[in-house]
């Protein structure tokens, strides 16, 4: 849904999210790096060999917190 949008109204779109996300789960499908950086969890397909395709998740919460433990 964001692939149409400039930066300016990438900045306007992750903002009304921000504003929603305490009352609202979404599921977006965006290769946006603006977009992603808001998630609390991202899913991907990744092709590690030909045929062979594998999901793929980052809970991105967690991260935040092993990091800070280190």
């Amino acid at each position: 849904i964001d692939a149409p949008l400039d930066d300016a109204n990438i900045s306007r779109f992750v903002e009304m999210l921000r504003g929603m996300q305490d009352q609202t789960q979404f599921i977006l499908i965006t290769h946006h790096r603006k977009t992603m950086e808001i998630a609390d969890r991202l899913y991907g397909v990744t092709m590690i060999e030909r045929g062979v395709s594998r999901l793929v998740s980052v809970d991105l919460g967690g991260a935040e917190e092993l990091l800070a433990a280190e």
